[in-house]
């Protein structure tokens, strides 16, 4: 993915990564790939939640079950990196990042289906723009690996939003912004451990 295939992700969201952050990543891989097969484990999870609670919508049936297969194999992927690496998965706190994210979805139909696609698709945009900062400082494996995962990603950021869209019955631009003013506020704030979703260090 070029620097122009990128470009509408960082156009929607509204911070880049701190630098900060990248470089903390890039001195503990080990618990970034940790977290990271966390994360395609609850990617995986708020998909098949999504497909129980909203039988009655074909359209995100469809999607979604695709979507909850692709991340489960992301999930896959990242553990036999992980082997790979030498690299022994353990538990990890969670982040405060999507647990800050969903805490902010409304309550009340169809505006929690419409928050949560939404918060799918910030998720997916900024797990593809970190993605992307990460494979241009990596060599090897690691590197083509976040590179491979890239389009996957940006393409579930699109999907998420496209359903956004389909399942409202106004524009979603000033709820998305409002979202991503709070997903801001969670990436630029210091965290004390690294975590794929969190903020630059203390």
């Amino acid at each position: 993915m070029t620097d122009t295939d990128i470009a509408p992700v960082r156009a929607f969201l509204a911070c880049d990564t701190p630098d900060a952050w990248v470089d903390a990543a890039l001195d503990s891989l080990d618990t970034l790939l940790i977290d990271h097969a966390n994360c395609e484990k609850k990617a995986a999870g708020t998909a098949l939640n999504m497909l129980f609670r909203y039988v009655d919508r074909p359209r995100l049936l469809t999607v979604l079950s695709k979507i909850a297969r692709e991340e489960l194999r992301h999930f896959e992927q990242v553990l036999k990196m992980m082997h790979s690496r030498g690299v022994t998965y353990r538990q990890l706190s969670s982040s405060r990042y999507a647990a800050g994210l969903f805490a902010q979805v409304r309550q009340g139909e169809p505006a929690r289906v419409i928050d949560t696609l939404i918060v799918g698709a910030i998720i997916e945009a900024r797990s593809c723009e970190r993605f992307y900062r990460l494979s241009r400082r990596m060599d090897g494996d690691l590197g083509r690996f976040y590179t491979d995962l890239l389009a996957s990603e940006a393409r579930h950021f699109r999907i998420y939003l496209s359903l956004a869209r389909h399942c409202a019955e106004s524009p979603i631009t000033d709820r998305a912004r409002e979202l991503l003013q709070v997903e801001r506020a969670l990436i630029l704030a210091p965290d004390r451990e690294l975590r794929f979703h969190g903020g630059p260090p203390l």
